[in-house]
């Protein structure tokens, strides 16, 4: 599957589930925020960036074959364990998935993993995909300067029903870093 298959196809499912996501802003404003574990389902990868098409594919077709796709509850997620300025691409630990219902069992590729982080440095990133780097520093520079220390791995949100069909300066990504106060 291509990469503008796998997105009109993830565009389809949320359209589908009636899923959409909330106004975007212009600013990556941070703000510190409690949110509700969820779980997820996802497929773990170590490699580069550049993977991401090939692991949304995997993810949507393994969804698919299970007969998934009416257990999604939310927006395509991916986590995010490493950066790219601490280890080489090859080296890089994320997995990308769809939030489901808590009920939701599924077979290997798919691993059902739980977001048990509550408390969150939250920001929306308006622009494209591969921007997103600089304003999760710009986050975690806002974690440290304002009395917090991340906790835990880096998720995105991706929010738009569409991606393909939207302008890359406009596509939403909103940032969850987890954190405590110091």
């Amino acid at each position: 599957m291509n990469k503008k298959s796998t997105l009109m196809l993830f565009a389809g499912i949320l359209a589908l589930l009636g899923l959409s996501a909330a106004g975007a802003g212009q600013d990556p404003a941070v703000t510190v925020k409690e949110v509700e574990p969820f779980p997820y389902l996802a497929i773990t990868h170590k490699g580069p960036y550049t993977d991401m098409a090939t692991v949304i594919g995997q993810v949507v077709g393994a969804m698919q074959a299970q007969g998934l796709f009416p257990q999604i509850r939310g927006p395509l997620v991916g986590v995010y364990y490493n950066s790219p300025g601490a280890v080489a691409p090859q080296d890089l630990s994320w997995e990308v998935g769809f939030i489901v219902t808590s009920q939701t069992t599924a077979e290997v590729p798919l691993l059902k993993k739980n977001w048990d982080y509550r408390t969150v440095a939250a920001a929306l990133y308006v622009g494209p995909y591969d921007g997103a780097g600089a304003a999760i520093g710009k986050v975690m520079a806002w974690i440290a300067a304002n009395g917090y220390v991340a906790s835990g791995p880096v998720l995105e949100r991706y929010l738009d029903q569409n991606p393909s069909g939207v302008a890359p300066e406009k596509l939403r990504t909103e940032i969850w870093i987890p954190c405590t106060k110091r």
